[in-house]
Formats: C-alpha cells, structure tokens, sequence
C-alpha cells in the first residue's frame, strides 16, 4: 500500500478488488463499483429531507386555518418560522462538528431525523401555542443539521464526478417536498374536519404531516447500511490534511477542524459588541482578512503546531462575519447579500474538492492564499474609495450616532413643519 502524501485525495480507495462480490452483490444495481448503484443511492440521498421540507412547510400550507383555530395573529403564527431558524443561527456549525467529530455521518443522520413535529402536532391538539413553538424550535435542531448530513454523503458519494448535478438534485427533491406539502394538507384537513374540529382537527392534521419525518428515518437507516457496506467493500478510508501533514490520529485532527467553529461561536457576539461601539467596519475587514491570510500561510509552510493557526482563524472569522455582513446590508438588499454568499459557498467547495483530487491540499492552501489576497486587495480599495467618497462605510460609532440624532431631529422639525 502506497504512503498518503499531501496529494492523497480526501476519499481514496485501496485495492478495490480485494473483495470478491457474488450473488446479488455482484450485480449493476447492488455493486458499489458501479455508477448504477450511486445513482439509486442519489435518489435514497435526495428522499433524506423530503420529510423534512415537508413539515417544515405545513404552517404555510395551514396557515388560515392555523391563525382561525388556534386564535392567534399572523406575527404569532410568524413566530413558527422563527422559532425554526433561532436554533439553527449556531447549531449548524455544531451539526457539522457532531457529524465530523462525534456521530459520524451514518449515526448524525439518523439523530437528526428523529427530530420530528410530534411535540408541534400536540401543542395544536392541546390549544398550547407555546408548547408549538417548542415543538418547531426541537424541530429545527433537527431539520437544518439533516441538511448537513445529506451534503457530506453526497460530497462522499461523488465528489470528482457528479457533485452539480447531485446538489442541483437534492435542492430540486426539498422543494418537491415543500410543494407536496402545499398540495395535500389541506384536503387532509377538510377530511378531517368531518370528525374533528377547531384545534383539535389541526393537531391530528399535523401529526399526520409529521409521519413524513418518517420517510427521512427510513432513507437515514438506508443511507447507513449502503454506505458502511461501500465503505467495506471499497476500503474507503479518510485522509485528511492534519493527519498527513502533522501526523496526528483522527480524533485529534478533527478537533483541530472544529476549533474555528466553536472558536467562532463563542467570540463572533464579542467581536460584534465590539465593532458596534468602535465603528470603522472596513479597518476590521481589511484586519481579519490579513489575520486570516498569516494563519493559512502558517498551516501551509511551517510546521507550528495547527492548533495556533486554527485558534487565531477562529478568531479572524468572527471579526469578518461581525464586520462585513452589517456594512454589506448598507450597499446591498438583504436577499441579494444571501444569494451572493450562496454563490461563494457553493463555486468555492466545488474548487477546493477539485484541487484537493487532482493536486493535493499544499495546492489548496495557496489557492486560499490567492483568493484571500484578492480579497484583501479589495478591502484596501474599498477602504481608498470610501474615504474619498465621504467615508459612509468606515464611519466611527460616534460620527453614526451624531449622524442619526441630527436626522431624527431634521424628521421631528419637518412633522412639526406639516
């Protein structure tokens, strides 16, 4: 067996042959050799938040019913939707980190799927509206780290070959779901409603929504047996930077992986309080970037221990995300800002894993540098231009709030005016 350099691709594989396959395991459809048989465990991996994406969506499919039964206003029925997104504002970091680190992708899977609507479908039946947004906040642990999951089988499954087609996939299956959803919950209901009424008949609606959560553990406990089996018989083992570079056993390279994002969690609401009451957002863009770009450059050519670097990138990604999403809401519309992250997120994973295939992840380190020397080439010139154009975005927290109490006073005197 040949020794893992830097240019070992993530998922390799040793001596596939070694394993005869006979029988039912030898044929097209059974055999993890063949493109075939990823392509039906495509159609299990896109059925995975089918579920999910159905009950996520059963408030908007209800919602006058909802608002009627429960005799709650459109702002409590909002509330639904966030008490869904407030878990997953840093549990999606820690999804990755448990899928990573703890359960694995198989067992990460299968916990998340469990988290269905139950306790949300009883609240209804009970009239208790607080006890629906516990049941959507235990929901959204769930359905968001799911998400998580199904993207590490698919970059798993196929990475090198189909991985556009399988996202694409995969995004096209969650929206079937929401709009199966949008289809047939309220014929549910109006055959419900012949034998049940008021909130009771939209808790027994719900519930019966929330059987679909079951579809998901079924795909999970499918995607576990298929992938341990490929894992058998392909001989797939993980090979990753750390333990190649610095020699490190897996569990420890991957707490070395997760230190920016536990990092991140604790220091990014520190960082925020901080750039709120100092101002100057582009001084502490143009910082984080070159604090960033010292610490690749330290993993890349020095043997210095990971866990500085990871540390101090921890560190320099929670001033970038405290520093530059609030100054890009002053330039760009909200849903603008998303789809350009989005962009970023999914062009970027696709270079890396490319790079990391075909040339190793030295290679992939200097990539970064270029890109973050891009990025620090702009900050600079952001920060050039803003100044010769009456500093707006580089402002101090002083000049903004003088700025703004001379405006509210402009509004007072103009109301008085008219």
């Amino acid at each position: 067996m040949s020794e893992d350099t830097e240019k070992t691709p993530l998922v390799k594989t040793y001596e596939e042959e070694d394993e005869v396959l006979t029988g039912c395991g030898a044929t097209l459809p059974c055999n993890p050799r063949r493109p075939l048989h990823r392509y039906l465990v495509l159609i299990i991996m896109c059925f995975l938040s089918f579920g999910s994406y159905f009950c996520y969506d059963n408030p908007a499919a209800l919602q006058d019913n909802m608002v009627r039964d429960l005799d709650i206003s459109v702002g409590q029925f909002m509330g639904f939707y966030s008490w869904y997104s407030w878990p997953n504002v840093i549990l999606c970091f820690f999804g990755g980190f448990l899928i990573d680190s703890v359960f694995g992708v198989r067992v990460g899977a299968i916990i998340f799927s469990l988290f269905v609507t139950v306790v949300f479908a009883m609240g209804s039946f009970l009239n208790k509206y607080w006890l629906m947004c516990v049941g959507r906040f235990i929901f959204g642990i769930g359905g968001e780290s799911l998400a998580v999951a199904q993207n590490t089988y698919a970059v798993k499954w196929f990475q090198g070959r189909e991985l556009n087609m399988v996202f694409g996939l995969q995004l096209s299956f969650s929206r079937v779901g929401s709009t199966v959803n949008m289809n047939v919950m309220q014929p549910i209901y109006n055959l419900v409603q012949h034998h049940f009424t008021g909130y009771k008949c939209l808790g027994i609606v719900l519930l019966v929504g929330g059987f679909m959560c079951i579809l998901s553990l079924i795909c999970a406990l499918a995607l576990g047996y298929f992938d341990k089996r490929a894992d058998r018989i392909l001989k797939r083992a993980k090979v990753v930077f750390f333990e190649m570079k610095f020699g490190m056993d897996p569990k420890l390279a991957n707490s070395v992986n997760s230190l920016v994002y536990i990092i991140s969690a604790i220091a990014s609401p520190l960082f925020g309080f901080l750039i709120d009451k100092s101002g100057r957002n582009v001084f502490w863009v143009i910082l984080g970037t070159f604090v960033t770009m010292a610490c690749h450059g330290l993993l890349a050519f020095t043997f210095v221990t990971p866990f500085v670097g990871m540390a101090v990138m921890g560190l320099a990604y929670s001033v970038l995300a405290s520093a530059l999403w609030p100054m890009a809401s002053m330039v760009v519309k909200q849903h603008q800002m998303q789809a350009i992250q989005n962009l970023g997120l999914a062009t970027i994973s696709i270079a890396a894993g490319s790079i990391v295939d075909s040339k190793g992840y030295l290679i992939l380190e200097v990539f970064f540098l270029a890109c973050l020397s891009i990025a620090l080439i702009a900050a600079v010139v952001l920060y050039l231009f803003d100044a010769a154009t009456g500093g707006v975005l580089n402002k101090s927290a002083k000049q903004r709030k003088k700025e703004r109490e001379i405006a509210e006073e402009e509004a007072e005197r103009e109301k008085a005016i008219n």
